[in-house]
């Protein structure tokens, strides 16, 4: 009959694996903090999953979870770790598992774009995930033999000689425990010795002072009176976030550089002391996800102060034959954006304000890039530290190598918001309102159309240009039962937006969104 004991000998393998994984982890991701790298083995690991899968399966997978992405994939990355590491414990040469996890950060740490070095420097980049692998080898190598002592005290247990005492077990028990227990502090010195989100977050309180920024005033009937309609200025915390970075880079404000070259007379690098010297400009801005669906929420409104584009590249002098500007982020993203917006009458801007207040981390602290009209995956370059002036055939961006079309103007759209999908309201005169964009161009009409009737046209709120969103309501007499209303737009060219849905590949959504309610 078995026993706890032989119970503990059979287990005790694959604790040890995963027990010597996790110490492997843990020292990895607090070497990466202490040495201020922007992303720990782990998120290193993921981001290179990430760049390696097909553009379809990454399209799906966030159609699915959203921007979950991010996390699930990093979890994703650690439970398949310690489970290869829990597979280890169970093998005689078990180590070789962990030194290919090892080497497997290292190549990951290594060819990511957003961590800085180059020769020496770069190849630090690999002491943490290295250090790690001999640590996780060494816990192994000690977990593995006092699993094997209590695997044979098992056997013993439920042989003939009878049971030893339990010395074995008690003693894998206490090593796997405290090198566990260890672990967990390791892991947690590692993230508050190296403090740099901290530390941002204090240089990013400390800027504030120094700003040249307003908070920015809602323009008198541009705020329907609606209830469910939304904000027409979202603050930054409800602003929506989409990105390639698994580890937000934390980058010092006073460190910080831009380097504008490529196709110029002279380069500029730039400090954010130098930004904050220039003349300001401030405009009201919508900036909108090409992922986002018909009808979604990838979209947001905001008050952006910082130095408008145009002027420094003059200051450059751009280069005949010149078509295009190669952004680069601090996390090593790449968008292309087309010379003539950045060099036009639109407030395309290096922000370092959002709303009044230094950008937040997640939105591109201490500068980012915002170009109206344009989509972000060709224009929104968050934590830019490059701009190099050059034509569109030398280069492909991030995501134009897998499949976005390599131009990205914002298309006309329009949304329901009130009343929600599948939602029920009185019968009788009920309120539909929502909001329209084209960037640039302006919304000059909206329209809705309920039950397939005819169209009916809204009553716009006041917008301070053409490249912001509108809102916009109706009244509609309503009887009990199933209703359905559609609504499109008209932008400031005369242009309506077609009903024919797309996907968001490879240029954005297109088509009418669709709301179904029950009046009762």
């Amino acid at each position: 009959m078995s026993t706890g004991t032989d119970r503990v000998g059979r287990v005790a393998p694959y604790v040890a694996g995963i027990v010597a994984g996790a110490a492997m982890l843990a020292v990895g991701e607090a070497l990466a903090a202490l040495l201020r790298q922007r992303t720990g083995p782990v998120a290193a690991v993921a981001e290179l999953v990430r760049d390696l899968t097909p553009a379809g399966l990454v399209k799906g997978f966030i159609e699915l979870v959203g921007t979950a992405d991010k996390p699930i994939l990093v979890a994703i990355v650690t439970v398949g770790a310690l489970a290869l590491s829990a597979l280890a414990g169970r093998w005689r040469f078990g180590w070789l598992v962990l030194v290919g996890l090892g080497v497997l950060a290292s190549v990951a740490v290594l060819v990511n774009p957003g961590e800085s070095g180059v020769g020496a420097a770069r190849g630090a980049l690999v002491v943490p995930p290295g250090l790690a692998t001999c640590v996780g080898v060494a816990c192994l190598a000690v977990l593995q033999d006092a699993a094997r002592a209590a695997a044979r005290e098992g056997r013993d247990a439920t042989g003939a000689t009878g049971a030893t005492g339990g010395t074995g077990r008690r003693r894998f028990l206490v090593i796997a425990g405290g090198v566990a227990l260890t672990a967990v502090v390791v892991g947690a010195a590692g993230r508050l010795a190296g403090r740099s989100r901290r530390t941002v977050e204090a240089a990013r309180e400390a800027l504030l002072d120094r700003l040249r920024a307003t908070p920015g005033e809602v323009p008198a009937g541009a705020q329907l009176d609606v209830p469910g309609v939304g904000r027409w200025q979202v603050p930054g915390e409800q602003f929506y976030r989409i990105d390639t970075a698994f580890a937000v880079p934390l980058v010092d404000p006073d460190a910080w550089r831009l380097r504008i070259h490529g196709m110029v007379e002279k380069e500029l690098e730039l400090s954010l002391a130098d930004l904050l010297d220039r003349p300001a400009t401030e405009a009201w801005t919508t900036l909108c996800c090409v992922s986002n669906p018909v009808g979604g929420d990838l979209i947001g409104n905001a008050w952006w102060t910082g130095v408008r584009i145009a002027p420094l590249l003059a200051e450059a002098g751009v280069q005949a034959g010149a078509d295009a500007v190669l952004q680069t982020s601090e996390d090593g993203w790449t968008c292309g954006t087309p010379l003539g917006v950045l060099t036009d009458d639109r407030d395309a801007m290096l922000a370092y304000a959002m709303n009044g207040e230094p950008l937040p981390i997640e939105h591109g602290f201490p500068v980012r890039v915002v170009v109206p009209g344009l989509y972000g995956y060709v224009s929104a370059t968050k934590w830019v530290v490059d701009l190099e002036v050059t034509t569109f055939d030398a280069f492909e961006a991030y995501w134009t190598q897998r499949g976005w079309a390599p131009e990205g103007p914002v298309k006309t759209q329009s949304r329901v918001l009130v009343p929600r999908d599948g939602t029920r309201v009185r019968a009788g005169e009920v309120d539909i309102a929502g909001d329209a964009w084209a960037q640039h161009r302006g919304i000059e009409k909206v329209e809705v159309q309920v039950d397939g009737g005819p169209w009916t046209t809204c009553e716009l709120g006041t917008v301070p240009s053409a490249d912001t969103w509108v809102q916009w309501s109706t009244r509609v007499s309503c009887g009990p039962g199933d209703h359905t209303v559609v609504v499109r737009a008209t932008d400031g060219d005369g242009e309506t937006q077609t009903s024919v849905r797309t996907d968001v590949v490879p240029d954005g959504a297109s088509g009418w969104h669709e709301v179904r309610f029950t009046a009762g």
